[in-house]
């Protein structure tokens, strides 16, 4: 797995680098990089919060993605999980995020 950032679509607000548990983003000339993509480990925690969806994961045939891109777009407490695969189809899941992870 590995994350793909969109310079171009990138608004240089910081929060992915924020979220990042590794520290392994950061913002270069106003624009956030991935600093170290070999240390990346795939937790989404930078795709959950780029609020102009420039982040994209890749998931890889390794784990059964097949080349398919993952991000999220969030409405108030609605997360969207858009899958786009390279067939040109896109698969959406939403997830109420009142409703997740509770224990």
């Amino acid at each position: 797995m590995s994350i793909a950032i969109n310079r171009d679509k990138c608004v240089g607000c910081g929060l992915c680098a924020e979220s990042c548990p590794g520290s392994l983003i950061g913002i270069i000339d106003g624009r956030a990089v991935m600093r170290y993509p070999e240390e990346c480990w795939g937790c989404t925690a930078c795709l959950k919060e780029c609020p102009v969806h420039a982040i994209r994961l890749y998931l890889g045939a390794d784990i059964g993605g097949r080349g398919t891109l993952l991000h999220t777009e969030r409405e108030g407490a609605l997360l969207r999980w858009i899958f786009e695969r390279p067939d040109g189809t896109v698969q959406e899941i939403p997830i109420d995020t009142r409703r997740s992870n509770k224990y």
